[in-house]
């Protein structure tokens, strides 16, 4: 209603005016498109097929390699290959954004997956929410997307603990004497760090001045909690001149989303009847061992990577020596990502 008279009328008689029709569809349509696209990454074969595989069981995702590499460029492009956004997400996304004041006067519905990425001089308040009349942080921020950390030894290390009850619960909770708030925040994380201080530990082409103690150093500012919630560990090596200019062509986003829809249709067959389960990742321990059988050589390769403790040393090595004894992520089979 425009003004008052038209409300009166609408009272009177209201055969004369008719509901406001809206196409739900065609409104997320709208509100879809992403600026970027995975075409534009050039190389890395490897850590697309990571990316893949994070996306459709919807792991986390931790890139390790030099500056240049392109990491924060795949980490960027990772809402164009999740799977769109339903009614629902918009909505409680939207939801979210408007409570932040976030939310563009121009934009009604926020149709793309979110994508954050705060600077690692963040407070836990800024991460995790807060101030007199609670707001939302980052991590409820990035709900329904991606939340992405940049440097992540760089970060505070009080600020990445406190992000653990978010990743495990979905919500945070925040508490102040007038009121108690919570906010939702499932949102898949993804991480980039450099193999050491100077970044080029590992590198074939430049020369790393780190001793093995810096390196160390470096590499335990990140709790092992932490990364034990951090599902897949990737290496992102320095692309070559030849791939930056080669003429091969590139799958584009969309082509990636559809085998990760392929493989989200098959997690949601397998836990239908599950309360709020849609992916690998949020596996109970019974789901894990009744779908995750282990063959005779994978418990093989578990047991040498739990004895060495591969996954706790500096990430660099340990992926090198799990990439020695099993396929590399290219050699599998591109139409099932993860199933």
């Amino acid at each position: 209603m425009k003004s008052l008279p038209q409300a009166a009328d609408l009272i009177n008689s209201p055969e004369s005016f008719h509901p406001v029709a809206v196409d739900t569809s065609q409104m997320l349509a709208e509100a879809s498109q992403y600026a970027v696209d995975l075409r534009d990454v050039r190389g890395q074969m490897a850590a697309k097929r990571a990316l893949e595989v994070a996306c459709a069981g919807s792991h986390n995702i931790l890139f390790i390699g030099p500056p240049g590499a392109g990491k924060t460029m795949l980490a960027k492009r990772i809402p164009t290959i999740l799977p769109p956004m339903s009614l629902e997400e918009a909505i409680e996304t939207t939801r979210i954004h408007s409570v932040a004041g976030l939310l563009e006067d121009a934009r009604g519905l926020v149709g793309t997956r979110p994508f954050r990425s705060p600077h690692h001089t963040i407070s836990d308040a800024g991460l995790i929410g807060g101030g007199a009349v609670p707001r939302p942080g980052e991590v409820s921020l990035g709900h329904n997307g991606v939340l992405f950390l940049d440097e992540l030894p760089e970060f505070q290390r009080n600020v990445l603990e406190v992000m653990r009850q978010p990743l495990e619960d979905g919500c945070v909770t925040i508490a102040r004497a007038a009121r108690s708030v919570s906010f939702p925040s499932r949102f898949m994380l993804a991480a980039a760090m450099n193999p050491c201080p100077c970044g080029f530990f590992g590198d074939a082409t430049r020369e790393c001045h780190c001793s093995p103690a810096q390196i160390q150093r470096y590499v335990s500012k990140i709790s092992g909690p932490l990364l034990d919630r951090i599902d897949i560990h990737i290496e992102v090596p320095a692309v070559k001149y030849k791939e930056l200019r080669g003429d091969a062509e590139i799958e584009s986003s969309e082509s990636v989303r559809e085998g990760v829809l392929r493989a989200r249709n098959i997690q949601l067959q397998r836990y239908r009847g599950e309360k709020r389960l849609y992916a690998n990742a949020q596996m109970p321990p019974k789901l894990i061992r009744k779908h995750c059988a282990i063959s005779a050589d994978g418990e093989k390769l578990l047991e040498a990577g739990l004895r060495a403790s591969v996954f706790r040393r500096a990430p660099t090595t340990g992926f090198s020596r799990f990439r020695a004894q099993s396929p590399t992520l290219k050699e599998r089979p591109p139409s099932s990502p993860s199933t």
